[in-house]
């Protein structure tokens, strides 16, 4: 589901201008700065690479007479001519100073290496560096760079000093954080106005205390903290860890994930806490959304009981339910997903642990309420609105799924309870009228592929995998359609909140699909939807930080505008996706403090407006949450899209007897 993320959020920028004005072509005009700059043609590729023996597309966008003596090579690192070719056919308009956008066929270049994509003719542009090379070669890297923005996010005294690996980036970091969270206050649920803008109690009212709910993550540019998107989070790091073992950096952040979620859940009072910090607050009330600073200066704060930066320094936690209560049945299905994965993970190896996390994860499954109140918003976070959720039903089934696995791996009786369970709630999803796609708003997809595995061929209370697989296809049909009708292949909304995200869920969805049924009809709309996420797009950016050459550089997150380099060198937040383009609309206001820092990094002003269109935009820029601030979903989205398509290793198609 696209959904508006915090209506109150900070801006941010980063640093690291260089291969952003080596990327001259991105505005439309040949790199070394010569040439007819008034044939306005921009090229585009995946500047994260393309894997060996799937279809490669590239994109030229600019005037149609641009076009008529046109043709193209791909030149080596050493410039050397390698393939040549014309352009393919033309996939329609896309705005009116670009008003053709025109395909390069790559597909015949397998050979592993760097190149470029060079225009000759009557149209002049070369493209950022693009390498081809095997599925894991390509994908390990941007899974271990996803992991370098989570250890970035990490909150608490277990804050990584040292960069995991070498890198041509100084990596990110910050010093122990939030240690108040040790020892914090447990509160009312707050009330909030129908928009969730405005807090309506005057004061927060303290129900409990002692509460330690330190560690975790950040969950975006912001130092929030969500049980919702770090259960979602911990759970697609654990799938992925499950199809890409070798990473021993990924098995740590999940861990680390996984620790927090454990402090979350009170097990003796049977309590679920939601969220710690708050970002809507009033005159009384100062939140997180009120002040930019590092992470740290909040432990630094001097400030009594009453003082309206109290909540700053001492942050409030809200609880999703009372002790014993039953809890919203999304974060019950979801959070007993990612204990009981914990289960599944440590089933070989310590059998005690396992136990440990299944128990959990049955408990907190057992408290799930299902049946709320129609109409009523589902609790997600402090305001709803935060995080909008239209679906319980897939969070029960995955938790279902997930559970009856993990009793599987156990030896556990209640197999045959959970996975009666998992099918019925599917059954109920199926039946609804709020099937979206995957993304932190609806686990359909991973549900679906891993309730398949329990059913083993069976059908259960009227579900069998048959209707599994067709959820999986309409969920890729319906993106399928959307992408025939754009000239950039784009599967996702893009002028809506999330299309990044949802992008890279359509390419996880994909390849879950065909790797669960052996089908791979949806193979080369996956790897358009990875390349247009990475490069292939009007606006020729990557939508992750440092994969490319042209990548957002002033990202809303305060880490990065005040901890990372603003000369162009040094420190970037590696490895963090971004929301990517929005509706116009939604950027008529930015943000701003006082004490944000300018991004030097910046492109030069208006720079992206030209490749605006569709009722689009996007804006690298300090102010700009709208389109450039990373979230741990957007991010550990795009990991197991990344992790997955590892797996399936298809670059080495050129190695079978039948290719």
């Amino acid at each position: 589901m696209n959904s508006p993320r915090k209506p109150v959020l900070l801006a941010a920028a980063a640093a690291g201008l260089g291969t952003l004005l080596v990327a001259a072509g991105l505005y439309g005009l040949p790199l070394d700065g010569t040439g007819p700059a008034a044939t306005e043609v921009a090229v585009r590729v995946d500047q994260a690479g393309y894997v060996r023996g799937e279809t490669k597309r590239a994109y030229v966008m600019g005037p149609a007479d641009a076009f008529a003596g046109a043709r193209f090579e791909v030149v080596d690192a050493g410039n050397s001519v390698v393939t040549a070719g014309r352009l393919g056919a033309s996939t329609g308009r896309w705005n009116a100073r670009y008003p053709s956008v025109r395909t390069v066929d790559l597909s015949a270049l397998d050979t592993p290496g760097t190149y470029r994509l060079v225009l000759t003719g009557t149209a002049t542009g070369r493209s950022p560096a693009f390498r081809v090379a095997g599925a894991r070669e390509l994908m390990t890297p941007l899974v271990r760079d996803n992991v370098r923005f989570l250890q970035a996010q990490r909150d608490g005294a277990d804050v990584r000093p040292d960069p995991p690996r070498p890198a041509p980036e100084h990596v990110l970091r910050h010093g122990p954080s939030h240690l108040a969270d040790r020892d914090a206050t447990v509160y009312a649920p707050p009330e909030y106005d129908e928009e969730g803008t405005e807090l309506l109690d005057e004061r927060l009212t303290p129900v409990d205390d002692g509460v330690d709910v330190s560690g975790g993550w950040f969950d975006a540019g912001d130092f929030l903290k969500f049980t919702g998107t770090t259960s979602y989070s911990v759970a697609a790091l654990l799938l992925a860890q499950r199809d890409l073992p070798d990473p021993v950096e990924l098995s740590d952040e999940a861990s680390h994930g996984l620790a927090w979620l454990d402090r979350m859940w009170d097990e003796d009072s049977e309590t679920l806490y939601a969220q710690v910090g708050i970002g809507v607050g009033n005159e009384a009330v100062r939140t997180d959304h009120d002040v930019w600073r590092l992470p740290e200066a909040d432990d630094r704060l001097d400030v009594a009981l009453g003082d309206p930066d109290y909540t700053i320094k001492h942050r409030p936690v809200f609880r999703a339910a009372g002790p014993g209560e039953e809890i919203s049945a999304g974060l019950a299905g979801r959070v007993a997903a990612a204990f009981a994965l914990a289960a599944q993970r440590a089933a070989a190896t310590d059998e005690e642990e396992a136990w440990d996390w299944l128990d959990k994860a049955a408990a907190v499954y057992a408290l799930a309420d299902t049946g709320p109140e129609p109409g009523e918003p589902l609790l997600t976070a402090f305001p709803s609105s935060f995080y909008p959720e239209d679906s319980w039903q897939d969070d029960m089934e995955f938790g279902g799924a997930e559970l009856a696995l993990a009793a599987r791996e156990l030896g556990d009786d209640r197999e045959g309870d959970w996975a009666h369970d998992a099918a019925h709630w599917a059954g109920a999803y199926l039946d609804s009228d709020v099937r979206g796609t995957l993304g932190v708003a609806d686990v359909s997809a991973l549900a679906h592929v891993d309730l398949a595995t329990v059913l083993d061929g069976e059908e259960v209370d009227g579900t069998g995998a048959a209707d599994l697989y067709a959820d999986l296809r309409r969920q890729l049909d319906d993106a399928v359609a959307r992408a025939g009708h754009d000239p950039f292949g784009a599967g996702a909304v893009y002028d809506d909140f999330d299309a990044v995200p949802h992008t890279f869920g359509l390419v996880a969805t994909a390849q879950l699909y065909a790797g669960a049924t052996g089908d791979d009809r949806y193979a080369a709309f996956a790897e358009r939807q990875r390349g247009w996420a990475l490069g292939a797009n009007a606006w020729g950016t990557s939508f992750m930080i440092g994969a490319g050459e042209v990548y957002p550089h002033c990202p809303e997150h305060q880490l990065a505008n005040l901890a990372g380099s603003h000369d162009g060198k040094g420190a970037v937040l590696r490895g963090a996706v971004v929301n990517g383009p929005n509706a116009a609309s939604t950027l008529e206001e930015l943000n701003s403090f006082p004490t944000m820092r300018k991004c030097a990094a910046a492109p030069p002003e208006g720079a992206w407006t030209d490749f605006d269109g569709k009722g689009a935009r996007y804006l690298d820029d300090v102010g700009a949450w709208q389109t450039v601030e990373p979230a741990l979903d957007f991010t550990t989205t795009a990991l197991l899209a990344f992790a997955l398509t590892a797996r399936a290793d298809h670059g080495d198609r050129s190695d079978h007897p039948d290719h």
